[in-house]
């Protein structure tokens, strides 16, 4: 494993990109690395808790939040240390990350504008795909909580979607693939790109829609700001909202 980062970089200078590959290759590889490890991982984990503790257990709250949480801690691993290990290329600092320096008071004044911005930005798009057939905006997103909550099952599955699933996701996204882009490319093109593959890994149409919506506001916020703090902020009060309204009230269930 030490020798791995000598060695790639020793194939690189055998093996040289041509300079006009170079970037739609590494935006690719990019792509295609966090879709993979976001992917993967949620498989690699549900499969080893379902051979682990069955399918009857599996499908309690508690190790629905187990598995999210382990699905999550996964991703970050592959997406952020692996390449850091294995090449030279792949090493990440905060700056690049969106967490440097800690939340200001304008991180913070920022999250409901943002919040506000991206659900009228939702809402416009979920109009636009609402013309076409095949679009259901009414269906609901199976995150593995199908019933009322109470009590500790509550309290848990709250921190698990409304809490530890947005910091982990814009460090992913708004975080490390983010920085990475814009990196070599412009700010609107970054934008897009991140944002359409985060609509795609949700694997469903109307999530996906609303999602690409949200993001682009967040990666918005990114440019503003130099960090991913708002963007955490206004995941969190989204997820907040979303959780309480489905699995406190009931409403959509």
């Amino acid at each position: 494993m030490k020798n791995l980062p000598i060695k790639i970089e020793n194939f690189r200078k055998k093996h040289p990109v041509p300079k006009k590959l170079r970037t739609p290759l590494a935006i690719i590889s990019l792509l295609v690395w966090v879709a993979a490890a976001s992917i993967g991982s949620q498989y690699l984990i549900g499969y080893t808790l379902l051979w682990t503790v069955g399918a009857e257990t599996l499908g309690t709250n508690m190790f629905n939040v187990l598995y999210q949480v382990l699905s999550y801690a996964l991703t970050i691993f592959l997406v952020i240390f692996v390449p850091y290990k294995i090449s030279k290329k792949g090493k990440t600092t905060r700056e690049e990350l969106g967490l440097n320096g800690w939340p200001t008071w304008t991180d913070i004044w920022l999250s409901p504008l943002g919040f506000i911005a991206a659900t009228l930005v939702a809402i416009a798009l979920g109009a636009l795909f609402s013309l076409f057939p095949w679009f259901n905006a009414s269906e609901a997103q199976d995150i593995g909580y199908t019933t009322f909550l109470y009590g500790g099952d509550r309290v848990l599955s709250f921190v698990a979607a409304a809490i530890i699933a947005p910091i982990a996701e814009e460090i992913v996204f708004r975080g490390w693939l983010y920085g990475k882009i814009r990196s070599r490319l412009n700010m609107v093109a970054s934008i897009f790109i991140v944002s359409l593959l985060f609509g795609l890994v949700h694997m469903q149409w109307n999530v996906g829609v609303n999602v690409f919506a949200t993001s682009i506001i967040l990666c918005g916020l990114r440019e503003m700001t130099g960090t991913i703090y708002s963007g955490i902020l206004v995941h969190i009060i989204k997820n907040a909202i979303a959780f309480y309204l489905v699995y406190v009230m009931g409403i959509g269930l």
